[in-house]
């Protein structure tokens, strides 16, 4: 096999194994920190959600939102959602937003 080709097949591999354990930290951190207002299914169907009037991630302003800008209103918080600036990880974010494009894709 041609080293090259051998070679991106590792990387392509190495994403691939990666992937899921970002899904995972990102459900759980998810879970752990978002899930109590916009729900599990990210739909804000929550009492907290509803009382606040947190905008289900399906919407179509959120699915067209980019990762920046989710990731920066997750660090800065937006309405009455607080600023996760220092108290979660960049990396823990980034995973969080990878784990809401999950949700979004899902029925």
């Amino acid at each position: 096999m041609n080293l090259r080709i051998r070679n991106l097949s590792m990387i392509l591999l190495t994403a691939t194994l990666a992937a899921p354990a970002f899904a995972q930290s990102g459900a759980d951190t998810y879970k752990a920190k978002c899930a109590t207002c916009h729900g599990p299914d990210g739909l804000a169907a929550t009492p907290a959600g509803k009382a606040m009037k947190v905008p289900s991630f399906k919407t179509p302003e959120l699915v067209k939102a980019s990762d920046a800008d989710l990731i920066a209103a997750t660090k800065s918080g937006k309405g009455k959602m607080p600023a996760y600036n220092g108290k979660l990880t960049d990396a823990q974010i980034k995973e969080v937003v990878a784990y809401i494009r999950t949700v979004q894709k899902s029925k």
